[in-house]
């Protein structure tokens, strides 16, 4: 294998859902699974756990966009509760599905960066 250029830089790597070492692989297989390895470079995507971080940030973020729609749909327009289940539920849940793969690329892309790991006790 060839030796990986870096790329521009970690979090476009993410946000392109990119290898975080060469960022020609790909960092996902499928929605938001990660595969055992890179493609492109061979990187073991071992170390990639963002756990709960990156749907913290989408459940913040994307209630807030929510909330400001479904305030701006109600004092718009004055539908009834039923309309706005209708419309305001896919509304946040797309938002929530665009969100959520850029968030994990760019965290594990940082954690690949900054070479974070879990914390260990020394002995």
């Amino acid at each position: 294998m060839s030796a990986p250029s870096a790329p521009a830089s970690a979090a476009l790597a993410g946000l392109l859902g990119r290898c975080p070492a060469c960022g020609r692989g790909r960092l996902f297989k499928g929605y938001i699974a990660v595969p055992p390895a890179c493609d492109a470079c061979g990187l073991d995507y071992g170390f990639a756990d963002s756990g709960d971080g990156p749907a913290v940030f989408v459940m913040l973020i994307a209630g807030f966009l929510a909330l400001g729609f479904v305030l701006w749909v109600e004092f718009t327009y004055e539908p009834p509760y039923w309309l706005h289940l209708v419309v305001s539920l896919p509304v946040t849940l797309a938002i929530c599905l665009a969100l959520l793969r850029v968030f994990k690329g760019v965290l594990i892309a940082l954690q690949y960066k900054h070479d974070a790991a879990e914390g260990r006790l020394e002995r």
